[in-house]
């Protein structure tokens, strides 16, 4: 029997070094899931995400974008645009808190999506005015009460051929650049087409509906 002490005690440390192994690796399979500004998914995180949500019901998808955060970042600095975009995913945060299963990301740079279980799309204009109010209500920093603008389209998955991930980002994609245009807001992009791209954005058109400022 005592011949198994020494294998004991071997195993220990071996078991314990294991742990540890695991638990690292647990963080940097969350870190790179995760946002390191924000907090939120990341694009390939939220992806994987939206697609397993997308086939359980009805939902709309959200892309955004913020009004004037180059001006921002250029009058106050790089640090003042980092915090107006925590500020602006905590605004997601707090608008999606009480909907479970809704998924938010930042897909890079200013720019944000998320999809939100909605059995009812006739809720859809109170949903998007909060997360309007929310992301462009004035925020601190250092002293200053700073704010930006926001451009938010909406695709409501019912209203798709097929709950696709791809073609709801497009269309609410579409949306948001038509609400640009027309100097912000939000608009739902059911009965928007698709449009060409020019440079990379695409070519919005109004929507349906429209909360624009």
């Amino acid at each position: 029997m005592n011949s198994l002490f020494p294998a004991m005690a071997a195993a220990g440390p071996m078991a314990a070094a294991w742990t540890a192994h695991t638990v690292w690796m647990r963080r940097r399979l969350d870190a790179a899931r995760r946002d390191p500004l924000t907090g939120l998914d990341t694009r390939a995180a939220f992806e994987r995400r939206a697609v397993r949500g997308l086939a359980k019901g009805p939902h709309v998808v959200l892309v955004l974008d913020l009004d004037g955060f180059k001006k921002l970042n250029d009058t106050f600095g790089h640090a003042a645009g980092d915090e107006a975009i925590r500020s602006t995913a905590a605004s997601l945060d707090d608008t999606l808190t009480d909907r479970p299963g809704s998924v938010a990301a930042r897909l890079g740079g200013d720019e944000f999506a998320a999809i939100v279980p909605l059995p009812d799309a006739a809720v859809l204009p109170w949903l998007l005015g909060g997360l309007h109010g929310e992301i462009t209500a004035p925020f601190a920093y250092r002293g200053r009460t700073l704010a930006v603008g926001a451009s938010i389209g909406a695709a409501l998955t019912a209203a798709l051929p097929t709950p696709s991930l791809s073609l709801a980002l497009r269309r609410a994609d579409e949306a948001m650049y038509a609400a640009k245009r027309s100097g912000g807001g939000w608009r739902v992009a059911e009965g928007i087409e698709p449009l060409p791209t020019v440079n990379g954005r695409r070519a919005g058109r109004s929507g349906t509906h429209g909360g624009a400022r």
